[in-house]
């Protein structure tokens, strides 16, 4: 079954500085239908304005992945983590027992796109800890790849979750498949782009749950970049 969340249908939050969109309930935004997706508790779609960004502020028991579409990011937490995020890589910030972290536009002049992606952890307390990691574009491109997972490989970012992220980045006319273990489901997001999930249109911003189905099958329809997460 396919549950579609169409991009203009997501939450809504605007500052002189950000433009966010959030395809699950957060902060002032609520929406009981769309409360999380199982581990998966957050997908927003930010855009920050140059040299802007979230002062300090706290976190705990929360697995937080930041992927970058456009821009630069500066992050610096309490872990001594930080640097600066581009396109072509993920970053994994694991709060556990609490963390304070910094995130801003490292460039004044343009603004940084990206999705921020929380998913609950499997247990409460752990060490806080921070990880970046280049994707391999060649494992991405026309196929999909694992860039996250509880058992990750030296291009993946641990997620200390039953929960694995997936991304492709598609030609025009292109068909990638996922399969799915008997009992799991996904989330589709598109990042870029449009595709086609069974005889849907998902289009830059859209989402899909995908539940009782063994397998996720996408082509697209211009030049494409989707995430998908596969969930217990």
């Amino acid at each position: 079954m396919i549950t579609l969340r169409r991009s203009g249908d997501r939450g809504t939050t605007r500052t002189d500085w950000l433009d966010s969109r959030h395809s699950f309930s957060f902060g002032d935004y609520s929406d009981a239908g769309f409360l999380s997706f199982g581990a998966l508790r957050v997908i927003n779609e930010d855009w920050i304005a140059g040299g802007a960004g979230f002062p300090p502020h706290s976190h705990r028991d929360m697995e937080i992945v930041t992927y970058i579409l456009e821009g630069a990011l500066q992050h610096k937490d309490s872990t001594g983590g930080g640097g600066v995020i581009r396109p072509g890589e993920i970053q994994r910030m694991s709060a556990g027992s609490g963390v304070v972290h910094a995130e801003f536009n490292a460039t004044r002049d343009r603004r940084c796109h990206l999705l921020q992606i929380w998913i609950t952890p499997s247990r409460q307390g752990i060490e806080p800890s921070y990880e970046q990691k280049a994707i391999d574009v060649a494992a991405v491109t026309n196929k999909f790849a694992r860039i996250a997972s509880p058992n990750p490989q030296p291009n993946e970012v641990r997620l200390m979750q039953d929960a694995e992220i997936w991304a492709t980045r598609q030609d025009v006319d292109i068909e990638v498949i996922h399969s799915l273990v008997h009992g799991r489901r996904a989330w589709v997001q598109v990042a870029k782009g449009e595709v086609s999930i069974d005889e849907e249109i998902l289009k830059a911003g859209d989402g899909a749950a995908v539940t009782d189905q063994d397998q996720v099958v996408l082509c697209s329809k211009v030049p494409s970049e989707v995430l998908l997460f596969d969930l217990a």
